[in-house]
C-alpha cells in the first residue's frame, strides 16, 4: 500500500513538472524583476519623499502627495489606457485574443491608478483650495475617464457571445481614449485652478531632491504598474484557456450523448 501511494505521489509530481508553468501560477523571471524593482524604488521613494525632500514654500508638507499623484496620473492616463487603445485597435483589425486580453488587463491597472490619482488629488486639494473637490476642468475630465473605463470593464463582463463582447469592449476602449485628449489640454482650453505642466522642457518648477523624488515616483509607479499588468494578463490568459477547455469538454460530452 505504501509503495502504491509513493508511486502515485511521484506520478503527480512528474505530471506537475511537465505541465505548463501558467497552469500553476503567474510568476516568472520577468515578474520577479519588476517586483524587486518596484520594492526597491518604492522604498527609496518613501525615504526621499517623506524625509529628504523639503516642504514646498507655498504648499508646505502637502506637496509630498505630488510624488504619488502625478506619477499615478501618468501611468494610468498616458500609459495603461494607451495600451488599452492599441490592444483594442489591433483586436478589431486582427481579432487577436492576446491583444484583447492585454487591453482588458491594462484597463484594470489604469482604473486602479486613476483612482489613486483622484484620491491623492482630493487630499492635495483640501489644504490647497480649502475643499476636497472642485468642478475644475481637469478634475472633472479625469473623473469622466475613470467612469468610462469602469464602464469598459463592465462591458467585458457582459453575458454575450465572446466575439460580440470583445468587439463592443474594443470600440468603447477606443472611444474612451478620446476623453484623455480633453484631460491633457483642459488646463489650456479652459480657465482652471489646476496647475499646468509640471516639467517644462526649459524651465522646470522642481529642482534638487524634489526633482529626484519625482523621478523616483515615476519609476516606482511604472514598475508597480508593469508588475501588476503582467500578472493580470497571465490570470486573464489562464481564464481564457480554462473557458476554452470547458467548452471543448462540453462539446465532446454532447457529441457522445448524441451517439448513444
Amino acid at each position: 500500500m505504501t509503495r502504491v501511494t509513493t508511486t502515485q505521489s511521484e506520478d503527480a509530481k512528474s505530471a506537475k513538472s511537465k505541465a505548463p508553468r501558467d497552469a500553476f501560477g503567474t510568476a516568472s523571471k520577468l515578474t520577479r524583476v519588476f517586483g524587486v524593482a518596484a520594492f526597491v524604488l518604492t522604498s527609496a521613494l518613501l525615504v526621499f519623499a517623506l524625509v529628504i525632500s523639503p516642504p514646498e514654500v507655498i504648499q508646505g508638507e502637502s506637496v509630498r502627495l505630488f510624488y504619488i499623484h502625478v506619477p499615478s496620473a501618468i501611468v494610468s492616463l498616458y500609459l495603461a489606457f494607451s495600451i488599452t487603445l492599441v490592444g483594442s485597435i489591433i483586436y478589431l483589425r486582427k481579432k487577436s485574443i492576446f491583444w484583447d486580453l492585454m487591453a482588458g488587463a491594462a484597463a484594470e491597472i489604469g482604473v486602479i491608478f486613476c483612482a489613486i490619482t483622484l484620491i491623492t488629488g482630493m487630499l492635495w486639494g483640501r489644504p490647497t483650495w480649502g475643499v476636497y473637490w472642485k468642478w475644475d476642468p481637469r478634475l472633472t475630465s479625469t473623473a469622466v475617464s475613470f467612469l468610462l473605463y469602469v464602464g469598459y470593464l463592465a462591458v467585458r463582463k457582459l453575458e454575450l457571445p465572446p466575439h460580440v463582447r470583445r468587439q463592443r469592449a474594443a470600440i468603447l476602449g477606443i472611444i474612451s481614449f478620446a476623453n484623455l485628449i480633453i484631460v491633457r489640454y483642459s488646463v489650456q482650453w479652459w480657465r482652471s485652478l489646476h496647475q499646468g505642466t509640471t516639467l517644462d522642457p526649459v524651465d522646470t518648477q522642481l529642482d534638487g531632491s524634489m526633482l529626484f523624488s519625482f523621478f523616483l515616483g515615476m519609476l516606482a509607479m511604472i514598475a508597480i504598474g508593469a508588475w501588476l499588468l503582467v500578472h493580470r494578463f497571465r490570470v486573464a490568459w489562464m481564464e481564457e484557456r480554462k473557458a476554452e477547455q470547458s467548452l471543448a469538454a462540453a462539446i465532446v460530452e454532447r457529441q457522445s450523448e448524441g451517439r448513444s
